[in-house]
C-alpha cells in the first residue's frame, strides 16, 4: 500500500466527499483526515492509502495543484520514515535517585522511621 499526503482542502470536507475525489484515480484502502483532540475540528490535512501505487501516482499528478472551494490542493505519496526503535534500558545500572535516605533495598529490615510512610487508621464500623 501507498500513502498520500492531502493538503489545502476545505476544513468542512468528510471523509466521502475526500473519497470521490480520490477514488477515480485508483482503489482506496483507507482514510484519515487529522482532527485536533479536544475540538474535533480539521487541521487541514489528511492521509489516504492506495491500494496500488500506480493510482497514488495518479491521484497526485492529476490532484496537485488544481482549487477546491478557492483553496490550492496539494497531494504528495507520502514518504515511509523508518520506525525508530526505543532506546535500550540498562536495567543492572545503579539507579540515579533524588531520595538519598531512602533505601530500596527490600533486605534491610531495620530501616529508619523517616524511611517510612506512615500508615493509614483502620476504620471501625
Amino acid at each position: 500500500m501507498v500513502k498520500l499526503f492531502v493538503s489545502g482542502f476545505p476544513l468542512e470536507i468528510t471523509e466521502i466527499e475526500l473519497a470521490k475525489l480520490i477514488a477515480p484515480h485508483g482503489d482506496i484502502s483507507t482514510i484519515k483526515i487529522v482532527r485536533d483532540k479536544q475540538t474535533r475540528k480539521c487541521k487541514g490535512y489528511a492521509f489516504i492509502e492506495m491500494l496500488t501505487e500506480d493510482g497514488a501516482a495518479q491521484a497526485a499528478a492529476a490532484l496537485d495543484g488544481t482549487t477546491m472551494v478557492d483553496r490550492e490542493l496539494t497531494v504528495k505519496l507520502s514518504e515511509e520514515r523508518p520506525v525508530k526503535p526505543p532506546p535500550k534500558r540498562n536495567f543492572n545500572a545503579p539507579r540515579n535517585t533524588s531520595y538519598p535516605n531512602r533505601s530500596y533495598n527490600n533486605n534491610n529490615n531495620n530501616q529508619s522511621s523517616e524511611t517510612e510512610r506512615p500508615k493509614r487508621p483502620r476504620k471501625s464500623f
